[in-house]
């Protein structure tokens, strides 16, 4: 859209021309009434251009099939839009044929049922958190998404896996860097709460009945290092800066007992700048990341905890603890990986965190 030769878009859903005038804004007298590529006032606005129109118009037409609503909500089928937001062109029928076609809330499964998003009673999950997101208050922010029923502020309800009930009195919602206390809430709506550490990644809210939402799995990092503080003085900032930005999920955080080593493992080298910029600005905490040759962190669960005792004695530079307490092995290779798999069958070696959830599911109903 930054060509000067620019003149408009025209709209092959409902054949309607949109004209282009910079530094002006799409309105009313800027969409062009036709009937259609063969009407007069085409060649009248248009001119030399009409001809050029009509035929990429064909081309298209010929080439692709027509937008369907029911192929683009079963994912088969994606429309394209061309405008330019710097110059407030094509923005408005963008989100008017976004609101028009997109799919309302569905159905969500959790472990022990599939929740519908016209059920009366709320649910809902956590599925990001974020830390210092305004760095002058230090706040730490819930991000949930509605499943069923209406969020209320100042109503109480049942965080499943703490089983205890919360009130929220601040649940806010964010447009940009402007951020506004909202009084209800509504299934498919996404709201911020204010934590002091309460949430997890995949955490439900319910009015009382114990669910687990499914489908946030927490997999094995591809990259490994070492988390080295180049400021002593400085340790219970690093310490609380790292517990907290793992907390987003966005990166892990293990912990080796042998000198108490604490070892980030993220999906991409970028991660790793990210955190280290975040701990000094936001924690005032100097650090560096070093290598670490480790392929694979698996979680480790087993029936018989003698042999698990056994095998953690007999690995234990390559054995470390999740945020979670839970056991974790830190292969070197894939082939040290796969001989320990062979060689150990009472152990059971998960790649992602379901199995974290299962057990929460199962402590849940106990209580």
């Amino acid at each position: 859209m930054s060509s000067k030769r620019s003149k408009g878009v025209y709209n092959l859903y409902n054949k309607s021309l949109y004209l282009f005038r910079p530094g002006g804004a799409t309105v009313a007298e800027d969409v062009l009434a036709i009937k259609g590529l063969d009407d007069p006032a085409l060649d009248q606005q248009l001119g030399d251009y009409a001809a050029q129109l009509k035929e990429d118009a064909a081309l298209i037409s010929g080439t692709h099939d027509p937008f369907d609503v029911k192929t683009y909500l079963s994912g088969d089928l994606a429309p394209v839009f061309f405008g330019s937001a710097i110059n407030n062109f094509g923005v408005k029928e963008l989100l008017d044929t976004f609101t028009g076609i997109a799919p309302t809330p569905g159905s969500r499964p959790t472990a022990q049922r599939v929740v519908s998003s016209g059920e009366k009673q709320f649910t809902g999950f956590v599925f990001k958190i974020h830390a210092n997101l305004d760095p002058r208050h230090r706040d730490r922010i819930a991000f949930i998404r509605i499943c069923s029923g209406k969020f209320e502020r100042n109503k109480m309800f049942h965080h499943v896996r703490l089983g205890k009930n919360i009130r929220f009195s601040s649940p806010a919602s964010f447009l940009g860097a402007r951020k506004s206390i909202v009084d209800e809430a509504f299934p498919g709506d996404v709201i911020g709460l204010y934590d002091t550490g309460n949430f997890k990644i995949g955490d439900t809210l319910t009015e009382g009945e114990k669910l687990m939402f499914q489908g946030i799995p927490t997999f094995s990092p591809e990259v490994f290092k070492v988390l080295v503080n180049l400021d002593p003085s400085k340790s219970k900032q690093l310490s609380k800066g790292i517990e907290q930005l793992t907390d987003e999920g966005v990166a892990q955080l293990f912990t080796q007992q042998q000198g108490n080593r604490k070892i980030v493992g993220t999906v991409g080298l970028l991660q790793f700048d990210v955190l280290q910029y975040r701990l000094e600005h936001e924690y005032g905490a100097r650090c560096r990341f070093e290598p670490m040759d480790i392929y694979k962190a698996c979680w480790m669960t087993t029936d018989n905890e003698q042999d698990m005792e056994k095998f953690c004695r007999y690995k234990s530079d390559r054995i470390a603890v999740d945020k979670d307490g839970n056991t974790v092995f830190l292969a070197a290779s894939a082939w040290v990986l796969k001989t320990t798999i062979e060689d150990n069958p009472a152990i059971k070696f998960h790649f992602t965190s379901e199995f974290k959830r299962e057990m929460q599911v199962t402590d849940a109903i106990k209580e």
